[in-house]
Parts: structure tokens; sequence; C-alpha cells
């Protein structure tokens, strides 16, 4: 089992990026979402979560991740993905959340995006 999960933010200038740690469950998609929702009221509707010290992500953890997505769609916001591990970049594919999210490879490529 992977360790306990642990999140860090940042904001660089209006962009959120959130860097995860473990496994996105119950437990880690409540955290992303109670960040997420701290930023979001103060008007942040650019958001990078980064992944690549995640390396599973379960369906209760994806629905935090849809609710975070729904959030941003309703408020003409956008999401990012990066450091997607293969298993997890499929997941997200077959369920359809690159047609409402974003993904790039690194944290900067995907600031870049948003910066354009």
């Amino acid at each position: 089992m992977e360790a306990d999960f642990k999140l860090t933010s940042e904001l660089h200038a209006d962009v959120l990026v959130i860097n995860t740690s473990g496994y996105v469950n119950n437990e880690g998609g409540e955290k992303i979402a109670e960040e997420f929702d701290k930023h979001f009221e103060n008007g942040v509707k650019k958001v990078i979560i980064n992944l690549e010290k995640s390396k599973v992500v379960n369906s209760i953890g994806i629905s935090f991740l849809i609710e975070i997505i729904d959030k941003l769609t309703e408020e003409d916001g956008k999401l990012i993905f990066t450091n997607l591990e293969s298993a997890i970049d499929k997941m997200l594919t077959i369920m359809g959340l690159f047609n409402y999210a974003g993904k790039e490879a690194t944290v900067e490529s995907a600031l870049k995006t948003f910066n354009t």
C-alpha cells in the first residue's frame, strides 16, 4: 500500500498548483477538494494538479476530481493534470475527463499553457 496521502500547494500568480503524494482515495480526494475550495472561494480559476508522487487514484478519489472540474467549468475555469502515471492517464482518458480538463507532462509546461 502506498504511503499516507500528503499535499502541498502554491500559487503562481493566479494559478493554483496542488502537488500530491500517496494514494488518492477518499481521504486524498477530500484533501485535494478542501485545498481547491479554499482558493476557489478567493477567485482562483486556474488549477494544476501534479500527480507525480501519486501512483494510484481510486474511484472515490476520481469523484472528488470530477467535483473540482464541475466547479471550474461553471466558472469558466480550467484544470490541468501533470506528471501522470500511465495507468492513471489511461483511467482518466477512459472516464472522459480530458474532455473537460487538460494534461501536460510537467507543471512548468502547464504553467506556460495558462500564460499564453
